[in-house]
């Protein structure tokens, strides 16, 4: 009889981040960044009861009206993210397998300067890159890094909720939309009535996600989100695109004001076929920086940040080109993901 569970343990052996299963489609699983067949077919009638296995009553009625549908799955194993969607009439789901253990900063090799971050005492510090480039495991490893030194209140709004936190020093509460509370938006008006020190906040999504973050760290909290955008540039010109012309001004100033970091990650297959690593870009919104995003200047801030590495800046390019030149990458891979191939050429020794 064919079982999700099965599939899903045999996925989680062999390292694999993600499950691809499909009526019409079968299942594909993707292992360090590569999409591999699953070794074993099952019939469509299979695949439905496999999906449909996951659910519980209220994903099941959405599932119903071939609506969309989020939500983790939980096993013996562990936890599990869960898209189920339709494509030409086919039910299909993308499921993302979440590592119980959450490994910290130092396990992830990442730079010092997220601890940095991590411990800021108010201010936004986003998240950003392509989906699957890692951001919600260095923000689990940032959020753990807070709970292990500081005595804080860390209130988390998610959909779902994927990393489940240990209290450490820290008071955690994590809030799943649609289960603990209706919406982002009612999530993040509660959130100033709920004593938080710390918030993160899953995506910030929508006008109203974004300019609810924005206030809640005018407020006075630190604030951590993510954004499906790639370097600092685009995801300042991404917050600010989503409001009307009128307001564009007002919302650079309050931005300046609060935009602390922005982290870029994307993850690269390792030269040895085993294993991902990440090349970031940092941002550090220093007094420069913070003028430029205020005078709509965004075009300069790749240069800002190519200078800035004694605050612990890096750009997207010189991190690509340490992974090569340790041989921890291949250049033709390095180059693929690079914005400017020339410049990496020349920082590659």
């Amino acid at each position: 009889m064919a079982n999700i569970n099965d599939i899903l343990n045999d996925a989680r052996i062999k390292g694999c981040s993600d499950v691809h299963i499909g009526e019409n489609t079968g299942i594909t699983l993707r292992q360090d960044g590569k999409l591999i067949e699953f070794e074993q077919t099952f019939s469509n009638e299979e695949i439905k009861e496999m999906i449909l296995s996951m659910c519980k009553d209220r994903i099941l009625k959405i599932v119903e009206k071939h609506e969309d549908a989020d939500f983790v799955y939980v096993n013996d194993l562990g936890r599990h993210r869960v898209n189920i969607y339709f494509q030409q009439g086919y039910m299909t789901a993308a499921i993302r397998i979440i590592n119980e253990q959450i490994k910290t900063l130092e396990e992830l090799n990442l730079p010092d300067v997220l601890h940095k971050l991590a411990l800021l005492p108010r201010g936004l510090v986003l998240v950003t890159g392509p989906t699957g480039s890692g951001k919600s495991t260095t923000l689990a490893a940032m959020i753990d890094f807070i709970s292990s030194m500081r005595n804080c209140h860390i209130l988390t709004i998610e959909d779902p909720i994927e990393y489940v936190y240990q209290q450490k020093q820290a008071l955690i509460h994590q809030r799943e939309v649609y289960e603990d509370v209706d919406s982002f938006d009612t999530a993040l008006k509660s959130a100033m009535r709920e004593d938080p020190d710390v918030i993160l906040v899953g995506e910030m999504r929508d006008y109203e996600t974004i300019q609810a973050v924005i206030t809640l760290a005018e407020t006075g909290h630190l604030v951590f989100s993510t954004l499906h955008t790639i370097g600092a540039p685009k995801t300042i010109d991404r917050i600010i695109d989503v409001f009307p012309p009128h307001k564009q001004a007002q919302i650079r100033a309050q931005l300046a004001s609060v935009l602390q970091a922005v982290v870029t990650q994307q993850l690269l297959p390792l030269a040895s076929g085993k294993g991902r690593a990440a090349a970031l870009e940092i941002m550090i919104a220093n007094d420069a920086i913070k003028n430029l995003i205020r005078e709509n200047k965004g075009h300069q801030i790749e240069t800002m940040i190519q200078t800035g590495r004694n605050e612990g800046m890096t750009t997207l390019n010189a991190s690509l080109a340490t992974l090569v030149n340790t041989g921890k990458v291949n250049r033709m891979v390095a180059e693929r993901y690079s914005l400017d191939v020339g410049e990496l050429r020349q920082l590659i020794r």
